[in-house]
């Protein structure tokens, strides 16, 4: 884990438990995320560059494999800890929205967290079916109690 471009002191230990706990939960405990924590100005950067979209964001996922079938036989054929990828973190959104929904910063960060390693395992919130799944996945892991029509 990497802080980079952000001033004061962010809290960690929450993110890094429920990155585990998912990978577990995901059949993945040998997996391994990159996560960077850093400022709007670098998100923004990183979204036009390769999204092409010019707006920062809370959460920006990088895989390293296209496919999911890829990741499995990678892991079987040489029984090394699978490099799933990189997750990117605005920690300025992640404030904002925090005191948004009335959560503390770790918890916000470790959905951000949850929810890029999600798209780094294969899952996709394109579509309402996606995006649902996603959110009963983050919900569990989190062990948040919401409506299920209140988005995350």
């Amino acid at each position: 884990m990497i802080c980079r471009n952000y001033p004061k002191r962010v809290p960690t230990l929450p993110l890094r438990r429920a990155v585990r706990q998912l990978l577990q939960s995901e059949g993945r405990s040998r997996a391994e995320v990159s996560i960077l924590l850093t400022n709007d100005t670098e998100v923004h950067q990183l979204n036009l560059l390769y999204r092409g979209k010019d707006s920062p964001t809370d959460v920006l996922s990088f895989g390293q494999y296209t496919a999911l079938s890829d990741r499995v036989s990678l892991l079987s054929t040489d029984g090394l800890p699978l490099l799933l990828g990189d997750v990117v973190i605005s920690v300025d959104t992640a404030i904002r929205q925090a005191q948004q929904h009335s959560l503390a910063l770790a918890d916000e960060l470790a959905l951000l967290a949850v929810h890029g390693t999600l798209h780094l395992l294969g899952y996709e919130d394109e579509t309402e079916q996606g995006a649902a799944i996603m959110r009963l996945k983050e919900r569990e892991i989190l062990g948040v109690s919401l409506d299920p029509v209140e988005k995350l």
